[in-house]
């Protein structure tokens, strides 16, 4: 991987954005071999088309990479970043003078995005151009937010095999070891005992120990609490998951990857929070002591919960850990989970439907999705369907009958166990790139995490 910008002192090969209103000046800089090569090269400054253009001895002597027109630039994110896989080795300079504050920083940001790789079983690294850091642009911001968003992918990559809820536990161990944090982990039968009952419930049959993970960074500021979903493969319990749906269950941890992802850049960061990451790591199998349909569960909020489908489980192992994040009372509270299809169905892979109790929390994220290219979209906690997730034997329903609204019902079940804290957000998100794109290679993402780390300032007065 390369998420880091080259530091070379010596000048680079040009990098120059086209854009297609542009094209017809930039065509008239260039000298008349110039001109002819990217002529009968019949390049059009379509959004991603490379040129290279050579000088007499064969090496480059600069790039342009197309930006398209107005509606490619709406539709299109990190335009820019596709050049890096198709440039020939090298230190390039990228030209500024076509682009604003934000498409710089996107460009720069998607560049370093682009450097990942999931390596961890792959035979030989490949070699990619490089790109000096544009004047303007805050280089450490970026490339802490391109190391989280590589860590949020690696995890979410890795097969279950390599991902349990221990190996996730040693990934929080070493962030926490990275940047001074501390961390808390209440394992397999404790859990009962320190009264996380919802937890174990649904990670007691496997023979990889359900656990509750608890990191801790910061002594003074702002009190921030990042839930994540990590349920480190879903086999849908006794409600088992057909062969098609279980095929991508090694990201159903997406939600902890995530949260870890952003505690990582807030720490490298080093904002001035009190920041904690609760991750509920559990794996959801089948063997005789696995809970079944029709089984009513106690949370730690006291709240029962009568089971109608094992396979909604993330709700489950969440809630004992957002009413454990209740009882501190922290400025904000924000959770993160590959948690339904609906939201899927609503909203499509790219774009992560998110809930606020705060309209003014909302409005702050989806400004700032907006200005990093992040996209997300505000869904209402809708009270008028709250009566969908009561079953009347217990007080929730973990999966209420009938296709309406899953989403939103199982944001009302989780804000139901965030009761003494008035600001809660919850992150319905996918987590995984369907198909490759700039700056996304088909796999694991991080979604969510760049707006908020973005929206942080003005959602905590810093």
């Amino acid at each position: 991987m390369s998420l880091t910008f080259s530091t070379s002192n010596k000048p680079g090969i040009p990098l120059i954005p086209v854009k297609k209103s542009y094209l017809d000046a930039w065509l008239a800089r260039l000298n008349d071999a110039q001109r002819a090569w990217a002529e009968s090269a019949g390049f059009k400054a379509a959004a991603c088309e490379v040129l290279t253009l050579p000088n007499q001895d064969g090496s480059v002597a600069m790039a342009a990479v197309g930006l398209g027109d107005e509606k490619s630039a709406h539709r299109n994110r990190f335009v820019i970043s596709a050049a890096r896989a198709k440039l020939p080795n090298g230190i390039y300079d990228l030209a500024t003078d076509q682009l604003d504050v934000d498409e710089l920083e996107e460009a720069s940001l998607g560049w370093l995005l682009a450097g990942y790789r999931f390596d961890r079983y792959a035979t030989a690294p490949t070699p990619m151009a490089q790109l000096k850091p544009p004047t303007g642009i805050d280089v450490k911001r970026l490339e802490s937010i391109a190391a989280g968003e590589a860590l949020t992918r690696d995890l979410i990559n890795t097969p279950a095999s390599d991902m349990g809820p221990a190996e996730l536990e040693t990934a929080a161990q070493g962030l926490a070891a990275e940047f001074g944090a501390g961390v808390r982990v209440v394992t397999g039968d404790d859990l009962l005992g320190e009264n996380l009952p919802m937890i174990h419930a649904v990670g007691r049959a496997s023979d990889r120990a359900p656990r509750l993970i608890d990191l801790t960074w910061g002594t003074s500021g702002p009190s921030l609490t990042l839930v994540g979903k990590g349920v480190c493969f879903d086999t849908g319990g006794l409600n088992i998951k057909p062969g098609a749906s279980m095929g991508l269950m090694k990201k159903d941890m997406g939600g902890s990857a995530a949260v870890l992802g952003l505690a990582r850049m807030i720490m490298s960061l080093n904002m001035p929070i009190r920041l904690r990451v609760l991750i509920p790591a559990v794996e959801n199998a089948i063997n005789g002591s696995a809970f079944r349909p029709s089984d009513i569960l106690t949370s730690r909020k006291g709240l029962t919960v009568e089971i109608n489908n094992t396979d909604a489980e993330g709700r489950l192992v969440l809630a004992d850990a957002l009413a454990l994040a209740d009882e501190e009372k922290p400025d904000l509270i924000l959770s993160m989970a590959t948690l339904t299809g609906a939201a899927r169905i609503a909203v499509g892979p790219d774009m992560v439907p998110f809930y606020a109790t705060e309209q003014g929390d909302a409005a702050a994220v989806m400004s700032a999705a907006q200005r990093v290219r992040d996209p997300v979209w505000q869904m209402p906690f809708w009270d008028a369907y709250e009566t969908m997730i009561e079953p009347g034997i217990a007080d929730l329903d973990n999966a209420p009958k009938g296709a309406f609204a899953g989403s939103i019902t199982a944001a009302l079940f989780l804000r139901r166990f965030v009761t003494d804290t008035p600001r809660y957000m919850h992150f319905d998100m996918y987590g995984w790139q369907p198909t490759s794109a700039p700056a996304r290679p088909k796999g694991g993402v991080g979604q969510g995490a760049r707006a908020l780390l973005e929206a942080l300032p003005e959602l905590l007065g810093l």
